[in-house]
């Protein structure tokens, strides 16, 4: 027999975006977080020991979201008694982003510190569950290989599967999914662009088109090694993320030039290779919005490769339009109706 449990939201999807709108929720709803991959992963978007935030925008939109962002990231900080920011930025060229904001960090991955506190308020997950169907009401119900889940709203958060998801409530959303490879490099002296020795956290753009975007942090996550990373990749379906592909890569040769002017201390063959997804919309900018049909149903998705700084900011404002609340900021620039979308209904 099949048991249906019911909720006031649900979340699916637990990557950084889906981590903190569920932990928001649980502070006041009864809040169910579904994956399909069993936690923690390095499936989607948001793993890894570093990233780099920033408050600097050329869109004022989020230069806006970032200053709470950072108090936000604080009050995780002290809600779970853990240090997640280690400070330090070189720019490398000027990019036109907003002068007033100019910090830079180096930060680890807290995708598994919000997923802990959302327990500690009450939350539920159920991870190692494919979501399979969704019939939207209501009330939303939504099945998985294991369960039958129902709830007043429901958010969808799920990265590279969105269209998948979406494709189970007549919508699909132009979103690109592209595979980028995450490259460490060994130090031919250990330590020598490590946090012990001052070195930053680093950002270099080649042209005003910003057609080459190279970034860096310091040789934290690896012992001897530094993270340096092409910020594009290739097409890809988020289900073959990980089928091998020819090296070297044109990729990972433009990395290899860059290093061997930029870094002589670094080996310019790659010691270690991951991979991560984009989900990019046409602008590059977010989607934040209710499904046009169906307003109990939230979407998130479209963070192209920028959205895990905005994530405490991202959470709040999904949980507020789960709620019914009005949101905290101006979500004009993040509708859905500024594309062209498929709806399949």
């Amino acid at each position: 027999m099949v048991v249906v449990s019911d909720f006031d939201a649900i979340v699916i999807g637990a990557g950084i975006q889906g981590s903190y709108t569920a932990y928001h929720l649980s502070k006041n709803s009864k809040t169910l977080l579904i994956d399909q991959f069993a936690l923690p992963h390095s499936r989607g978007s948001s793993h890894g020991q570093t990233r780099i935030i920033r408050k600097a925008y050329s869109k004022t939109c989020y230069t806006h979201m970032m200053t709470e962002c950072y108090q936000l990231w604080k009050q995780l900080e002290a809600e779970a008694n853990v240090e997640l920011f280690r400070t330090g930025f070189k720019r490398y060229q000027e990019t036109q982003e907003t002068a007033d904001a100019g910090m830079w960090s180096n930060q680890q991955s807290a995708g598994g510190t919000q997923q802990d506190l959302f327990r500690r308020f009450g939350g539920t997950i159920r991870d190692g569950e494919k979501v399979v169907e969704i019939h939207p009401g209501s009330l939303v119900a939504v099945t998985t290989t294991t369960g039958i889940y129902r709830a007043k709203s429901l958010v969808i958060t799920a990265g590279p599967w969105t269209n998948k998801l979406l494709n189970l409530v007549g919508l699909q959303l132009p979103l690109k999914t592209l595979r980028i490879i995450v490259c460490y490099w060994k130090e031919k002296v250990p330590g020598t662009y490590g946090i012990s020795k001052g070195f930053p956290c680093f950002l270099r753009m080649f042209s005003s088109a910003f057609q080459h975007h190279f970034y860096g942090l310091p040789s934290n996550e690896y012992p001897g090694l530094m993270k340096v990373c092409y910020h594009n990749g290739n097409d890809s379906d988020p289900d073959e993320r990980d089928i091998a592909f020819r090296l070297p890569s044109q990729d990972v040769n433009l990395l290899s030039d860059f290093l061997s002017k930029e870094f002589p201390g670094l080996d310019p063959k790659p010691a270690v290779i991951e991979y991560c997804m984009y989900t990019n919309t046409p602008d590059l900018d977010f989607i934040l919005d209710h499904h046009p049909d169906h307003r109990n149903i939230i979407i998130g998705a479209g963070f192209s490769g920028h959205g895990f700084k905005l994530a405490p900011v991202v959470g709040k404002v999904l949980s507020e339009l789960c709620i019914g609340k009005k949101p905290s900021y101006d979500l004009s620039p993040f509708k859905i109706h500024r594309f062209s979308f498929k709806s399949l209904l």
